[in-house]
């Protein structure tokens, strides 16, 4: 809990300077935040996803490569594997564990490139109209024309499989919807007055869109991209699946399913885990990206 001196400072009507101002705010936005229960569930179950990732070899019951032929297709609650063994014996809480660093790490570095990609992309046409802002809608377009999904096969079968390239696919066909955010809210705002008063001060074009333009889009691309992350990991999931994303024996979500798909009478569980992994983590991803929505866009928090 906050101090109620701190609070009351946090919320004064007449901040001493810019700084309090802008912890007010972010203060009302989190207690915005936690009035929707399910934004809070979605925070704690990324928040859950990044303590797993980063505790895995600490809290992973086993070594999520081991091999232990005799012990293989255990069913859950088994002694010593909670959600039990795969065909070659190894313990798929193990390898859950271990595989939360796989996906922590698509997301993470779909996230840092592809929004950025896109943000540049957009303010700069937005600003700057005309044949730049035609070329580069119509590129945007025609990204846009295909599956994300077979847009990135196509990408892995020409890079190879393996998890870089199976990220850098999603980051080429990630990126083409925060242009066109970026692009909408560019649009708004370089006819301001702010803006034509920082131009008349002398300040360039690179100056203004970098500086003054991409800032006013980044709380649209954040919620944007917290809302694609769940797309990100069920892309990350289905390259895996078709053998293009991650390679055996790595404890990918995807590659765990395809591996226990063929087991799916018999032994359910083998797929069954790693698909709940999936679905938890994008609801949660979902549920955030909900919450973030109607905390950084209060105008659609009716909608």
């Amino acid at each position: 809990m906050i101090p109620a001196a701190a609070r009351a400072w946090l919320l004064s009507e007449e901040p001493a300077s810019p700084l309090q101002a802008r912890l007010g705010v972010a203060y009302l936005g989190w207690l915005r935040f936690l009035r929707n229960p399910l934004a809070v569930a979605g925070l704690i179950i990324v928040l859950a996803l990044v303590a797993v990732a980063a505790l895995a070899p600490w809290i992973a019951p086993h070594d999520p490569l081991a091999q232990d032929l005799a012990n293989r297709l255990r069913p859950p609650l088994s002694p010593g594997h909670l959600l039990g063994t795969d065909e070659f014996g190894r313990d798929i809480l193990s390898r859950l564990i271990h595989g939360a660093r796989v996906t922590l790490q698509i997301v993470a570095l779909v996230a840092l490139t592809a929004p950025l990609f896109g943000l540049l992309v957009g303010t700069v046409s937005g600003y700057f109209g005309g044949w730049t802002d035609t070329v580069l809608m119509r590129l945007t377009d025609i990204f846009l024309a295909f599956p994300r999904l077979i847009l990135a096969l196509a990408f892995v079968a020409a890079l190879g499989p393996g998890v870089e390239n199976a990220i850098l696919a999603i980051a080429l066909t990630a990126w083409p919807p925060y242009a066109r955010v970026a692009r909408a809210e560019t649009l708004t705002v370089r006819s301001a007055d702010y803006i034509a008063a920082i131009r008349l001060a002398g300040a360039g074009h690179g100056r203004i869109v970098l500086r003054h333009v991409a800032p006013m889009c980044v709380s649209s691309v954040i919620i944007r991209v917290t809302l694609d992350m769940a797309g990100v990991i069920l892309t990350a999931a289905g390259l895996g699946f078709l053998g293009l994303g991650a390679q055996p024996p790595l404890p990918e979500w995807g590659l765990m399913v395809s591996s226990g798909r063929k087991f799916l009478f018999d032994n359910w569980w083998i797929a069954t885990m790693p698909g709940l992994a999936i679905f938890i983590v994008s609801l949660g991803f979902n549920l955030l990206g909900d919450g973030l929505r109607d905390v950084l866009d209060p105008r659609g928090a009716g909608r």
